[in-house]
């Protein structure tokens, strides 16, 4: 008999957000992104969410103490290489998971998700402050689009003009990389990553396919899959804006409002040519 040797496990990535029951955004688009993307996804759930194509019917938040114990439970055992979050809701959430990530050494990739595609609001107002001052120094990257950059810092993005001072203003919370997505200008979807000294600028053609849910969660969870792999943030961001580009292309119609981008367009499951219905 030949010698049997152990699999290695793939990267670690843990995503620390909200359930999607629709599939198409928080938890569920993470966990999809990730397994695409070739690492192990966990999860820490820190809402709960009634939610379909329409939008948001309802939400409700976790206990502080459920979120711990999940993030405890993960990380004191299996470790993580790289940690994405994602909805908070609430200022209490917000702080406790600042104060977990500081015991955590791996990259994080916040998404400071404020208000989903629908106009539904995830995160509460007084939440802000929390995020400003807790949560954003604790980032390695942060990718607010252009109404949370807004919300963040006050700056309203009209033109890529105006997109480097969304990136100092963000910037100037303590993340080390503002990644600001320039997805609702005009043109083409441009967005700008700085670290306030070096800037990229990313550019993909601007797609016609109107179902486009889930693309903030899917693309820092993208990220957080390719710094798990060992690429710089430059790269990782490159990479994982081609993987959302590719998954908004092949987006498909699901219910009677906004369907959801295809996290498994690499894997050849779908074959026909993805656009609006």
């Amino acid at each position: 008999m030949g010698t049997v040797v152990p699999m290695q496990a793939p990267p670690r990535v843990l995503t620390v957000a909200g359930s999607d029951s629709g599939g198409g955004a928080g938890i569920q688009a993470d966990l999809k992104t990730m397994l695409a993307l070739g690492t192990h996804g966990m999860s820490v759930i820190t809402a709960v969410t009634a939610q379909n194509s329409l939008g948001v019917q309802d939400a409700w938040p976790l206990p502080v103490e459920a979120v711990t114990r999940q993030y405890r439970s993960v990380v004191d055992d299996i470790g993580v290489e790289a940690v994405k979050t994602g909805m908070l809701a609430t200022a209490e959430l917000v702080e406790t998971v600042a104060d977990l990530l500081a015991t955590t050494d791996a990259p994080v990739v916040v998404d400071p998700v404020g208000v989903s595609k629908h106009g539904d609001t995830l995160l509460a107002p007084e939440a802000l402050d929390a995020m400003r001052t807790r949560l954003l120094p604790a980032a390695t990257v942060v990718t607010p689009n252009l109404a949370e950059a807004a919300y963040l810092t006050g700056v309203h993005v009209r033109d890529e003009t105006d997109l480097r001072r969304a990136a100092a203003a963000v910037l100037a919370h303590g993340p080390r990389w503002a990644l600001i997505k320039g997805g609702h200008l005009p043109g083409d979807a441009v967005d700008l990553l700085t670290d306030g000294t070096e800037e990229h600028w990313l550019r993909a053609p601007r797609l016609s396919n109107r179902h486009t849910h889930g693309t903030g969660c899917t693309l820092a969870s993208a990220i957080a899959a390719r710094l798990a792999h060992g690429d710089g943030v430059a790269d990782a961001v490159a990479a994982a804006k081609d993987y959302v580009t590719g998954a908004i292309a092949a987006g498909f119609p699901l219910g009677g409002g906004i369907g959801p981008v295809d996290h498994g367009h690499r894997m050849g499951r779908r074959t026909q040519e993805a656009g609006p219905p």
